[in-house]
């Protein structure tokens, strides 16, 4: 009961917080402190999502099966390198550094090569979502598999266990947890990787959509855009949380 009465009450402060925010937002917009064209209200931007709504749920599941398709092939990419990279050492250390530079390099540019190389279509987004999503999910199951209780290990091998046997009662299990932390930032991820990819090329989806606004200066619809991202990510990660919860029911009683 504490529990639920501590979530529920971290629920309204950042509920009081995002509130006072839109207050303080509304009321520079009607001081005029900054021009409407530059910073639309949020009375402005809530009456450019209705009157968009329809175009943005069209463009949104665009984007949202890019996404669903990116992130889906870079968890099992990521699931199948880490696995490897922790059965087999030599392969940790050539192809370990070798997933942390893929990561510094900018998406902005990675994404024009893809587009040149694939074309417009589907493709190219789906591979630069793959790029930005299977780094959290191998850092985070190769540091759970190599946080696995040592004892536990040797016990195991001990009664004679295979390999597969321990990886599947031992480090699998626990590493769920990382599994899951990786899990709701790549899904996160998946989203706004969906749509810088859409900046640079392609006929449907809100990063499309976002580019054909913004050259009309419409900043409303901007904002209006921005917001169904942020709630779409938002949406994906309570996802996750909620199958976490459904694969480990033994958390829920901590």
């Amino acid at each position: 009961m504490r529990k639920k009465f501590q979530n529920i009450t971290s629920k309204l402060w950042a509920a009081a917080a995002l509130g006072l925010i839109l207050i303080l937002w509304q009321a520079v917009s009607m001081a005029g402190l900054v021009p409407n064209y530059m910073l639309p209200s949020p009375v402005e931007v809530l009456q450019a999502f209705v009157s968009e709504f329809p175009l943005l749920m069209e463009n949104s599941r665009v984007t949202l099966t890019e996404a669903a398709l990116g992130l889906l092939c870079g968890v099992l990419v990521g699931f199948v390198m880490a696995v490897l990279m922790d059965r087999f050492d030599r392969l940790y250390k050539a192809f370990y550094p070798l997933i942390v530079v893929t990561q510094t390099v900018p998406t902005v540019a990675i994404a024009p090569l893809l587009v040149l190389w694939f074309g417009y279509e589907m493709l190219p987004k789906v591979i630069l979502i793959v790029i930005v999503t299977f780094f959290p999910v191998t850092v985070g199951l190769l540091d759970g598999f190599k946080s696995a209780d040592k004892d536990m290990l040797n016990l195991m091998r001990s009664m004679g266990a295979s390999e597969f046997q321990i990886f599947r009662c031992i480090k699998l299990p626990g590493s769920m947890g990382q599994f899951f932390a990786s899990l709701r930032i790549s899904a996160s991820y998946s989203v706004v990787g969906a749509v810088i990819s859409e900046w640079l090329g392609g006929f449907n989806g809100l990063g499309v959509y976002m580019t054909r606004v913004k050259k009309a200066f419409a900043f409303d619809k901007m904002f209006a855009v921005i917001f169904l991202i942020s709630v779409i990510s938002l949406l994906l990660m309570k996802l996750v949380d909620l199958l976490q919860k459904k694969c480990m029911p033994w958390e829920n009683k901590k």
